[in-house]
């Protein structure tokens, strides 16, 4: 995983670099990553150690994170990444997800969901791609079955939030042999789109 750019019509996702923390900074302050998640990036120095951290993670191996852009938009619209990547067993997790308030709702993260799961089932071959989620957070639950995944179960207690709360974690997966009737059920607009 030593790509630079995933790109359809609608966005481009590009490898994360300590520089993008001008680009993302704007956008941090509408985000609460600490409701659900171990992350916090509500202030500038924040924000550079979550870039820092994913930056860290990339040249150890583990993961692979982006920055988005929004092609309609022409604006960069926040970050995502590929992570707990597991070549031998050839297992991604994606996530880490977030987006500014002008881009939530607007369709983009049917994109860069599409591009990232074609790019893990298509060019890796990988068999199984997961998301976790708190079980909380209904909006990425609801986004994440939209897409067609399945959900597997709950893990009871499993990450401590930057709150200092345990939370239960919900776990999806898509597997590769489900890929081609998803790509082609789920993603009819995202697959119309990049045709035009």
């Amino acid at each position: 995983m030593k790509i630079k750019t995933l790109e359809n019509k609608r966005a481009k996702l590009l490898t994360l670099e300590s520089y993008h923390y001008r680009d993302l900074l704007p956008l941090s302050s509408q985000v609460d990553l600490n409701a659900y998640g171990g992350s916090d990036i509500s202030t500038g120095p924040k924000l550079k150690k979550y870039i820092k951290d994913a930056i860290t993670r990339r040249q150890a191996g583990t993961a692979l994170p982006f920055i988005i852009f929004d092609k309609e938009l022409c604006k960069f619209a926040g970050s995502t990444r590929f992570g707990n990547i597991d070549k031998v067993n050839k297992v991604v997790h994606i996530g880490w997800t977030w987006l500014g308030e002008d881009f939530r709702g607007s369709g983009l993260n049917q994109h860069i969901k599409f591009l990232m799961l074609r790019y893990a089932f298509e060019k890796l071959s990988y068999e199984r791609v997961e998301f976790r989620i708190d079980e909380r957070n209904t909006r990425s639950r609801k986004a994440v079955e939209k897409l067609g995944a399945t959900l597997e179960g709950i893990l009871r207690k499993d990450i401590i939030t930057k709150n200092g709360r345990r939370r239960n974690s919900c776990c999806y997966s898509i597997l590769r042999d489900e890929w081609e009737d998803i790509k082609n059920t789920r993603f009819v607009e995202v697959l119309n789109r990049n045709e035009e």
